[in-house]
């Protein structure tokens, strides 16, 4: 019976030794594990904002591109093509004023009978919205992350317009 009890107890201190020796394992697997995690989620948010802002500034140039549409007072062709273009660049820059830093506008007007390339008899008004991410990202790189970033995004869209429409 002594014998038993003997057993017993030389169990039941190893048991309690292995307990106290894997005190603070999960701590220090936590730890290890913590920062990679983090990682991975703050990567899907930076992401996350920049698709955001692409498709803002995707946006932007379509809504631009539609305001091309509406008529402009010109003396000739040539200045109410320049005129529309800069409204369309003033449209844009309104629906992504939300950014920190403004996008750059870019228009690009094409006359007829050079035109556009889908049909040279119409006359072109592209609107090119570019964010220098680098420099001005909405959400601060983590180290080495900013090399997967893209330096700039951009945001295009053109409109047709009618040169008999256009006066």
């Amino acid at each position: 019976m002594i014998a038993r009890t003997t057993n017993k107890l030389a169990i039941l201190t190893r048991a309690g030794r292995g307990k106290r020796a894997q005190r603070g394992t999960a701590a220090v697997e936590f730890a290890l594990a913590f920062p990679l995690f983090f990682a991975i989620l703050y990567g899907i948010v930076m992401y996350s904002v920049i698709f955001l802002v692409q498709q803002s500034l995707t946006s932007a140039a379509a809504e631009g591109a539609r305001a091309a549409l509406v008529y402009q007072n010109g003396a000739d062709p040539a200045s109410a093509l320049a005129s529309r273009a800069q409204a369309a660049c003033t449209r844009a820059l309104t629906v992504v004023s939300w950014l920190t830093h403004a996008p750059q506008c870019t228009p690009a007007v094409n006359a007829a009978p050079s035109g556009c390339t889908g049909n040279t008899a119409m006359d072109c008004v592209q609107i090119t919205l570019t964010y220098a991410w680098s420099t001005n990202p909405l959400v601060p790189p983590l180290p080495l992350m900013g090399l997967l970033a893209p330096s700039s995004l951009v945001g295009q869209a053109s409109v047709q317009i009618d040169p008999e429409n256009l006066l």
